[in-house]
Order: structure tokens, then sequence, then C-alpha cells
């Protein structure tokens, strides 16, 4: 709801500030995405191997459960160094587990770089052809609409005014 009422608000900022003659557009980067072959194709090969690779971590838990299950079992038979072994032996497994979770699905893991390497040339291209679009039609900034992002896609550079904040603050910035 919030999202809502701040993109209208943008909107609406922009509808009142339209004497600049200044041009504004929105895009669904999402419904675009979705209407790609070769997006869908990338989607589909992640989510396969997303899958895959989920099951190698649900088989490694559940070869640690059945450890620590059978030296539960076990560990009034055990001598103390026997149970300490043993012990040592599950907490090993589950590092390696978690350690080969992270490896797939930590933040630059396995899967990250897949969607690197799969998707993020399909966005350039979106992105290319919305700079493209904008620059032919004069748009000065594009919004996205869609639910995963919201936010500006796209800004014209000589409406960045950056350097005249700067100035105003006095602190020399970058003179072009």
């Amino acid at each position: 709801m919030r999202l809502k009422i701040t993109l209208f608000a943008t909107l609406l900022f922009l509808a009142v500030n339209s004497s600049f003659a200044q041009r504004y557009a929105f895009i669904d980067t999402d419904y675009i995405l979705e209407q790609i072959p070769a997006y869908q194709e990338a989607k589909t090969e992640i989510d396969a191997q997303a899958e895959k690779w989920q099951k190698q971590v649900e088989a490694r838990y559940d070869e640690i459960e059945q450890m620590y299950q059978a030296y539960k079992a076990e560990q009034v038979l055990l001598t103390p160094e026997m149970r300490k072994n043993r012990e040592q032996e599950v907490i090993n497994k589950e590092k390696e587990a978690k350690e080969f979770q992270r490896s797939k699905f930590g933040v630059d893991g396995e899967l990250y770089k897949l969607r690197q390497e799969l998707i993020q040339p399909i966005q350039e291209e979106v992105y290319d052809a919305v700079r493209k679009m904008a620059d032919q039609k004069s748009y000065a900034v594009i919004f996205d609409k869609a639910a995963s992002t919201s936010a500006i896609i796209y800004a014209n550079p000589k409406y960045d005014q950056s350097e005249e904040i700067l100035q105003r603050l006095g602190i020399n910035g970058l003179t072009e």
C-alpha cells in the first residue's frame, strides 16, 4: 500500500511540475521479462538447477540425522572416546552440509552466479531498449512499476543536478 501511495505521490508531483516540459513514462519490467522467451528458458534452467541442489542439501541433512540417531541409539554402549569421535563426525558432516548449502545458495554462491550469467544479459538488453526509447522520445525519466523493483529505471543525465547542489554547498565536485 505504501508503495502505491509513494508512486501516486511521485506521479502527482510530476504532473504538477509538467511546466518544465520534461516527459515521464513508466514500464513494468516483470511483465516485459515474462514476455521474453530467452528469459523464460533461463528462469526454467535456474529453477531446475536450484531444485537439484536443494535435493542434494536435503539428502546431506537426512544423512546427518541418520548418523545422529544411530549415535544416540549406541551412545550407552560406546566408550567416552568413541562417543567423542562419533559426535565429532556428526559435527563435521553438519559443517560440510552447511558449507555445501552456502556454496550453492549463498550470497556469492553458484545460484547467484548462474542468475548473473543467464539473466543479466537479458536485463541489460531491456535496459538498452529503454534507454534508446527514452532518447528517441525525449523522456527525462522512466519509472519501473514492477512489483520487484518500483524505482527509476532510467534518468536522462542532462537533468542530474548533483553538481549544482555541491556548488551550493561550497564543495567542488566533478566539473564537465
